[in-house]
């Protein structure tokens, strides 16, 4: 059944294509930004948390919420102040929609809410991670956390929250793998043994999909591929599929810290996490393997 579909962070990675697919696929949809786009094929409203401010009119006939706004964890170094932000764009506006839906006056029945699978912390084992594993200790655990812990407040007004502890995400717009395959080279980072759960563009984007149309889906979900690879394994395999050179000797954990300060922990540590929660609630992942992906992708590029 069509629903109106309001969706923030519209213009990101994961949101841009999720427009593309819920208008495919019937639905109404309206924008929540923090500036108007006079381009925009659907309706845009603006809002600000540093002002307690949301527009008038942005929830009216709205049945469902995706809420994938914040600040690129990857995108500068972490400073103190860039820390914050990355924290408070999660958190301060999920407590702007808690606070504006707590109001009622409006028809909202479902919140889909993005998440990382960074709330795991980041680690060399390979214990496998599932949505009860605990809560990590490192600076992207505690921010999942606290992003977790804002959205799933709206459950308290008898709305159904659905948090995607999304992954490594692969596509030819942006992202990890363009990233990766931006040297001239392709290497191994640091030990090369930490793992990657990548997940396909269209994997997220279905997903996503499937989180606002399934009542019965409710909590978190890891949002990643069924066949994590470790940093080496994937990067030889990316390599392969978009003809770079793979060098078998991986770059340095110092070299990379000294380029990236405290966000080397990005690439240097990882998890493995485990899909079999979202597998069991009924969805059929298009690109189950790497192999494919890569090849899907690189087709595109």
């Amino acid at each position: 059944m069509a629903q109106h579909i309001l969706v923030t962070g519209a213009s990101g990675l994961v949101g841009s294509e999720l427009l593309k697919q819920l208008h495919a696929a019937g639905h109404q949809l309206s924008v929540l930004s923090r500036s108007k786009n006079a381009n925009s094929p659907h309706p845009v409203f603006t809002w600000d948390y540093g002002n307690d401010f949301l527009e008038e009119g942005a929830l009216d006939g709205v049945d469902t919420i995706v809420h994938l706004a914040g600040a690129g964890v990857a995108d500068e170094k972490w400073t103190q102040d860039r820390k914050t932000v990355i924290l408070e764009s999660r958190t301060q506006t999920s407590r702007l929609l808690y606070e504006r839906l707590k109001k009622g006056n409006h028809q909202v029945k479902t919140l889909v809410a993005a998440s990382a699978i960074g709330i795991y912390g980041s680690d060399l084992d390979n214990s496998r991670k599932n949505e009860s594993s605990p809560v990590g200790h490192d600076f992207l655990a505690h921010v999942t956390d606290a992003w977790e812990l804002s959205t799933r407040r709206v459950s308290e007004l008898g709305i159904r929250v659905v948090q995607l502890r999304i992954g490594v995400v692969l596509s030819h717009e942006g992202g990890a793998l363009v990233k990766l395959l931006e040297p001239p080279v392709a290497a191994g980072l640091g030990k090369g043994k930490q793992y990657m759960s990548w997940i396909h563009i269209d994997d997220v984007v279905g997903i996503a999909i499937k989180a606002v149309e399934d009542e019965n889906m409710n909590g978190p979900y890891n949002v990643v591929a069924p066949a994590p690879l470790n940093n080496k394994d994937f990067t030889r395999a990316a390599a392969k599929a978009f003809g770079k050179t793979f060098v078998p000797i991986n770059v340095p954990s110092k070299i990379i810290k000294v380029m990236l300060g405290e966000m080397a922990s990005i690439v240097l540590t990882g998890s493995r996490v485990s899909a079999e929660k979202v597998m069991k609630a009924g969805y059929e992942f298009q690109y189950p393997k790497l192999e494919a992906a890569l090849e899907s992708l690189a087709g595109k590029s």
